[in-house]
């Protein structure tokens, strides 16, 4: 990847910096940040910078969350106002610590977003709320366009990223409600692990099933010594090979390489259903 060097992405900076906001951009150490930033696009963090939970591939912040920023919402829509955004993606740490995990921010994010900028397209990128349907629902009725929710690895290896095996049957749990309350669901899986093959296409019948529409296919990168090592690095060849497979099985779209990421090209893969529909 390039050195970031466009004027947008100092702009994009400095704009984050000033309305203390986060991005899993930098959060999660994002190869895709140079890109992205200079096509003035970012993905929001919001609920704070510190996940409750201690997931081994992950970069993210973790430890005691700081309270809530009763403005978050607002200053968000600011954002995306300035940059000229039409195609918003927000996310969120994980907030085991409150009571609906957040989901009240996520749907007030949504409505500022809407009110803020008319026409603007919504995606969320939300945590598995420890399965509740209410906090679930909370965030579907404020209206996002795109509901995403990652299972990033395959069942076999949820204990090697530190997470109970029964949370991948919880996310399977949470993409399906989605799906029954009428969103147009998504879902995102990292490779590079130490899976095989057949765990990767169990995977995606897995997600098929419970009817998830859209899927991200990308490598697993190492972000820190004391994250999860990189067991095989998949060839670009073997990402298209899975894209062929996944829509094979139903997907309405997908992306696959190895720096796609759960946000990558996201207004792409929804303009790709929205073409499709038409």
């Amino acid at each position: 990847m390039k050195f970031p060097s466009h004027k947008n992405f100092f702009a994009v900076s400095n704009l984050v910096e000033e309305k203390h906001l986060h991005t899993i951009c930098q959060s999660a150490k994002c190869p895709n940040i140079g890109e992205c930033w200079s096509q003035k696009t970012a993905t929001f963090l919001i609920l704070g910078d510190r996940c409750t939970r201690g997931c081994s591939f992950c970069a993210v912040s973790k430890g005691e969350p700081l309270p809530l920023s009763p403005d978050e919402p607002q200053k968000v829509a600011d954002a995306v106002a300035w940059m000229g955004l039409r195609y918003a993606v927000i996310t969120s740490v994980t907030r085991d610590d409150l009571l609906d995990g957040g989901a009240s921010v996520f749907a007030d994010t949504v409505r500022s977003l809407k009110k803020k900028v008319p026409g603007v397209k919504v995606e969320v990128l939300i945590p598995d709320f420890r399965g509740n349907q209410d906090a679930l629902k909370t965030v579907i009725e404020a209206g996002p366009d795109i509901t995403n929710h990652n299972l990033e690895v395959p069942e076999s290896l949820y204990p090697r990223i530190n997470r109970p095996q029964e949370n991948y049957h919880r996310s399977l749990d949470v993409l399906e409600n989605a799906h029954q309350l009428g969103a147009t669901t998504k879902s995102g899986l990292m490779i590079g692990l130490g899976e095989c093959k057949e765990d990767i296409f169990q995977s995606f019948v897995d997600l098929r099933t419970v009817g998830c529409d859209l899927l991200t296919i990308g490598q697993y990168l190492q972000p820190a010594k004391t994250n999860a090592p990189v067991d095989k690095y998949y060839t670009p060849r073997e990402f298209l090979q899975f894209k062929h497979i996944a829509l094979d099985l139903g997907f309405k779209a997908v992306e696959s390489g190895p720096l796609v990421r759960s946000s990558y090209l996201a207004q792409r893969l929804y303009q790709s259903i929205q073409a499709e529909a038409h």
